[in-house]
């Protein structure tokens, strides 16, 4: 009985009180069969004591996961390094990953994977996002958020491979990419376990700022840069869909972002000064060519139209947001984003699910995109009602096919003309001079049948009369 007073922990295959209550009778007997398959996950122990012990770290190579993964190491767990390849540097300025693996295995790593997973990334986790117009907060396109399990699953397919019972990422226990990575792992496998060095004591203790940190990898013999001084006054964090800006000077609402703050886009007073058209076709909701219809530069796979596309609006300050959001871990933080491809793709089926999607079945798909959002945002990418959402969300993008032009100006992206063979949008039918079946005699009572309920309403609230403006 007394094993039973406590919560369910990680390390602990029995039930809590309160579980045991929700299930029937029979089945509180300790060993029941509707009970006695509950996974017993891997204990993490003491994670400071990696003797014999194996995991997969997401590593990218700075100064923070270079630490952790000699630290680690130190701690004599056997370190697999795991870096993705999401296209960072957004297809203007891509990132070099020719040495990240030696330097990994040089600061303590067994052994190294660099994976490309571009078109993995835009196709199974940006496009799904586009389908689904999912934005978080009204303002926030999630460049960050729909990376993390993109990251995650190849870092678990990997510690499958490898017979790692541990994973470990680089995220503070503040932000809530901890929460992101964690989730998407015990989703997707049972029996691991996340090893975290910012949530142990003894590594936060002795790495409380960024000196510490260089002078254990002078000290340990980590392959990195030493500051030249010149050090960005906030941290950065990219892939093909978008580029943040965060912390240091930026955590001050008030402040103004620097001018440095513009990887991905040129500033407004800076941008190029001629427009660019585009033609954007979309099949089932997927954008699958782009065109410019200047330069007939195309672009047909999913990264590279993301690549053209963030090029293009980059040109023209498309995609730049500075906000403060609600962090899922109860926070608020203030966050400089930059998603120029991605701004242009939403614009561009917004405009084309106007004329393709029925009127209520876009109110439904509107309602649903907020709640998709926030799962997003939160990290429940594998959830069930996530699988729900996106199984929703792409039934209604079934007729979403066809193409839209639009205009790149001035931090703009302006629809220019669309037109799909599932359009449902009837030209004869809104002319003010082709009667096209429409009879306006009939508008007469639909316009009486709907005032009903509001005469009722003004008879009920205000018998003698809304007040109404005096006339001179």
């Amino acid at each position: 009985p007394s094993t039973l007073r406590h919560p369910p922990c990680r390390s602990c295959a029995f039930p809590s009180v309160a579980m045991l209550r929700s299930l029937p009778r029979a089945a509180r007997v300790l060993g029941s069969p509707q009970i006695s398959h509950m996974p017993r996950r891997h204990m993490a122990s003491d994670p400071t004591d990696g003797k014999g012990k194996k995991l997969v770290l997401a590593y990218s190579g700075g100064l923070d996961t270079s630490t952790q993964l000699r630290w680690l190491a130190d701690k004599g767990y056997e370190v697999v390094a795991f870096t993705a390849n999401l296209g960072q540097g957004g297809g203007m300025n891509d990132e070099d990953f020719s040495g990240i693996e030696a330097k990994a295995k040089a600061s303590g790593a067994s052994k190294a994977y660099v994976v490309d997973l571009q078109e993995d990334f835009v196709k199974n986790y940006v496009f799904p996002i586009i389908r689904a117009n999912a934005i978080y907060e009204s303002r926030y396109l999630l460049g960050t958020s729909l990376a993390r399990p993109c990251i995650t699953k190849m870092q678990v397919a990997i510690a499958q491979k490898e017979a790692c019972h541990y994973i470990s990422h680089g995220s503070t226990g503040k932000g809530n990419d901890q929460v992101r990575f964690e989730l998407s792992t015990y989703a997707l496998k049972a029996g691991l376990e996340c090893v975290v060095p910012w949530r142990i004591p003894e590594f936060y203790n002795k790495f409380q700022g960024r000196q510490d940190l260089l002078a254990y990898a002078k000290e340990r013999g980590i392959p990195i840069a030493m500051d030249a001084g010149n050090r960005p006054p906030y941290s950065m964090d990219d892939n093909m869909f978008h580029i943040s800006f965060e912390s240091g000077i930026l955590e001050d609402p008030a402040a103004t972002a620097p001018d440095s703050c513009h990887k991905y886009t040129k500033p407004l007073e800076s941008c190029k000064e001629t427009p660019d058209d585009v033609q954007i076709l979309f099949e089932k909701g997927d954008p699958v060519k782009v065109i410019n219809m200047g330069t007939k530069e195309e672009a047909t796979t999913p990264a590279n139209i993301l690549k053209m596309l963030n090029r293009l609006g980059g040109d023209h300050a498309i995609g730049r947001i500075d906000i403060v959001e609600n962090r899922y871990v109860g926070i608020k933080s203030r966050g400089v984003y930059e998603t120029p491809g991605g701004t242009i793709l939403r614009e561009a089926h917004l405009d084309l699910e106007a004329l393709t999607l029925d009127r209520e079945v876009l109110r439904v798909r509107d309602s649903m995109s907020l709640k998709y959002s926030e799962l997003v945002y939160n990290g429940f990418w594998f959830s069930p009602e996530m699988e729900f959402l996106q199984n929703s969300m792409d039934f209604a993008q079934r007729h979403v096919n066809g193409e839209v032009r639009l205009r790149l100006f001035r931090g703009c992206a302006r629809a220019l003309g669309r037109s799909s063979p599932n359009s449902l949008y009837n030209m004869d039918m809104v002319s003010m001079d082709v009667e096209g079946g429409f009879d306006v005699s009939h508008s007469e009572g639909f316009i009486r049948t709907q005032a009903r309920r509001l005469q009722a309403y003004r008879n009920m609230a205000y018998p003698n009369g809304r007040e109404l403006p005096p006339v001179a």
